[in-house]
């Protein structure tokens, strides 16, 4: 796993491990035997260190958490490159990730080549770098830079690496060679410098920009348990000796392997990797050039997803059928860009750039050129197959034709035209050009290229799709209704909105959802309800006595002067009251915890349902659209996994126990549910249909 070979005095050790060159036992083992060996050897006066493939290392062998350990361990490779005599030069040709980038701090000179990407991930995974990285990642950049840098899991290029210090050198040319002659320089200048031994980066100066952040961050994710031990450990970097600290780092990654928080959050990010395994599809499925697109509506949401094209360097024309709406519509996104313009995070020049892709046009006609067209005009059937209608006779033979609609019949939609095949669903999240959430619905008769190109679209809009099949509210709209009866029967049966708010957000949600439907605006779901012969008691007596949440500065809760956060309504608890005695329900007072499995687990029920009618193809796929949809909190792992660690067999108790109260028979625990119950199962232990 480690090529030997030496050149004019420096050992090169070429780690293949492929396809990543991952830190399983082999490849520790090899580098340390390897590295013993070159040590050894007289004729040796340095190690440079480099790799096969198009990563440097990749990180960990994720496999090998929860496994009996097997020496060595990273942490003693790296101690053993650590305290090496002679100089060790990391050469870093491409990504070096999570382990990977702490096996390069502990050399003690690290050159680049341009596609080098540096990182430490370990965040996404729930945990935190433990092989040093806190230490010495600090040491060379300074720890606000690094507690940031490990915070966002993001790497960083060459360039930026060399600039901040945590590169040493970019080399454009033949990077083992410039490794090489590097490390000869160091060789000569005596015994190495250890990172560990450069503390002129640990001063009350820096710790106190690296305080400031590291108290906003816990703040911010109060159930995140990998944050808060992040900012401990690199805290302990300024308190302790460094073999004190890196011990801390050591025992806290140990105890985030088993928290369960830490656990759910690695099972959402491989959740959401396979998500990219859509059933019917393989790299070999024909895709479709999207070169240019037109957006059917300038509405909130049309506008915002012509900003997504825009952004992704895709022209991109609005269609309105007025110029006035239109006119409207461009003035919103270019506002918009302002707004970013204004915060910093756009310049002038990109802005205009970006704005340079997007024209307006009135009438279908001009879709005519387009090779996707994306439908975002107003939620009714009837208008939806006129607009369908229509594309299918102007649009261009092989374009893609996509609704954006939240939960009409795309089947439907497509039998407006006569081409079915080009047709599918790309529901965006709002604000479309914010959320990173797209479904990516496959009616019965979408084509696979077609199938395939709206996902790779997605991703190349810089969204995360999922795709889902045709029913009411596909996968995360139609959970929501769930919640949202719920919601209302819990109001009817003694709860008020302020308790059921409470306890949603104790549980990790960043708000309730009644104050959530105060920010949306209730006329929404009123609206939808009213399309489809749906009743919520409570909530349509608010629209009907005009309360329409934020906008009409009363909701559930009351907003006086504009403000922001809403307060508690006599009124409306009255008229809670008062709508539970007409319904003869006899009120009672729930705890939180009750709130909460009231709410949530007819969720995961309907979750059960949807997997087994195949609209979505795993447990995961639910639970990435909830977390990246509907800020289900992540560190609860989504709804399906939550389900899973309370038991199945409880859920389906609580769901009967429901059930039997209200007479609501949809409460009952679904087939898929019960059966996996009964077996003393798991919604991950389902292998599918």
């Amino acid at each position: 796993m480690v090529r030997q070979e030496t050149l004019g005095g420096v050992a090169v050790l070429t780690l293949s491990n492929p396809p990543v060159n991952a830190l399983g036992h082999g490849l520790r083992a090899a580098i340390d035997s390897a590295l013993e060996a070159a040590l050894a050897n007289a004729s040796v006066r340095a190690v440079v260190l480099a790799a096969e493939g198009k990563v440097f290392v990749g990180g960990a062998d994720i496999s090998e958490f929860g496994t009996p350990p097997r020496a060595p361990l990273l942490p003693d490779v790296l101690d053993r490159l650590d305290g090496a005599g002679k100089p060790v030069v990391a050469a870093i040709h491409g990504a070096a990730l999570g382990g990977g980038l702490e096996l390069a701090l502990a050399c003690h000179a690290r050159v680049v080549g341009p596609k080098a990407k540096l990182g430490l991930p370990e965040v996404k995974l729930g945990l935190i770098p433990g092989a040093g990285g806190t230490q010495r990642l600090p040491r060379l950049v300074g720890p606000e830079s690094a507690f940031a840098m490990m915070l966002s899991g993001e790497p960083v290029d060459a360039k930026k690496a060399v600039a901040m210090g945590l590169a040493d050198a970019l080399e454009t040319g033949d990077l083992v060679e410039a490794a090489r002659t590097h490390a000869l320089k160091l060789a000569e200048g005596g015994a190495p410098v250890r990172v560990r031994d450069r503390g002129e980066r640990l001063d009350p100066a820096t710790r106190a920009g690296f305080e400031t952040k590291a108290n906003e961050a816990v703040k911010k994710a109060p159930g995140q348990p990998n944050v808060a031990a992040l900012a401990d450990v690199v805290r302990a970097g300024f308190d302790l000796p460094f073999e004190e600290a890196v011990k801390t780092e050591r025992t806290r990654f140990l105890a985030l392997v088993d928290d369960p928080r830490s656990k759910a959050l690695r099972y959402a990010f491989f959740a959401e990797r396979e998500t990219a395994r859509v059933p019917g599809l393989s790299k070999e499925t024909p895709r479709r050039e999207i070169a240019s697109a037109a957006v059917i509506g300038a509405g909130t949401m049309g506008g915002g997803i012509a900003l997504c094209f825009a952004n992704a360097g895709i022209p991109v024309i609005v269609i309105e059928t007025e110029q006035e709406a239109l006119d409207r519509g461009l003035a919103r996104m270019r506002a918009t860009y302002a707004s970013s313009v204004k915060r910093g995070s756009l310049s002038e020049a990109a802005m205009e750039e970006r704005l340079s892709r997007i024209t307006g046009a009135v009438g279908l006609d001009n879709a005519a050129q387009a090779d996707i067209v994306v439908e975002a005009a107003f939620e009714e059937m009837g208008i939806k197959e006129t607009i369908f209608s229509a594309l299918s006779r102007i649009a261009k033979p092989g374009a893609i034709l996509a609704t954006n609609t939240s939960y009409l019949d795309i089947d439907r939609i497509a039998d407006a035209t006569d081409r079915p095949g080009d047709v599918l669903g790309l529901h965006f999240f709002s604000p479309a050009n914010v959320m990173r959430l797209v479904e990516v619905v496959r009616a019965a008769r979408t084509a696979p290229d077609a199938l395939a190109t709206g996902n790779d679209l997605a991703r190349r809009l810089g969204k995360l799709p999922v795709t889902v099949g045709v029913c009411f509210g596909f996968v995360g709209n139609r959970m929501l209704a769930r919640r949202s009866a719920a919601g209302e029967r819990l109001l009817l049966a003694g709860a008020l909105p302020h308790e059921v708010d409470a306890a949603v957000t104790e549980f990790g949600f960043r708000m309730g959802p009644f104050a959530m439907s105060d920010l949306a605006g209730l006329d929404i779901g009123w609206r939808t309800r009213k399309a489809t012969g749906g009743k919520a008691p409570v909530a349509d007596a608010l629209c009907e006595a005009g309360r329409l949440g934020q906008k009409t500065g009363k909701g559930f809760y009351l907003y006086p002067e504009g403000a922001r956060t809403g307060s508690r309504d006599p009124e409306v608890e009255a008229l809670i009251e008062r709508t539970s005695a007409e319904h003869g329900t006899t009120r009672r007072s729930f705890s939180p915890d009750e709130i909460v499995a009231r709410l949530m687990l007819p969720m995961a029920n309907e979750g059960a349902r949807i997997l087994e009618e195949g609209i979505a193809a795993r447990p995961g796929d639910i639970d990435t659209i909830w977390l990246n949809g509907y800020n289900w909190p992540a560190w609860r792992g989504g709804p399906m996994h939550w389900a899973d660690s309370l038991g199945l067999a409880a859920v389906a108790a609580d769901l009967d126990r429901f059930a039997e109260e209200s007479g609501d028979e949809t409460l009952r625990p679904a087939p898929l549910l019960a059966r996996l119950a009964q077996e003393g199962k798991r919604f991950s232990d389902w292998g599918g249909r």
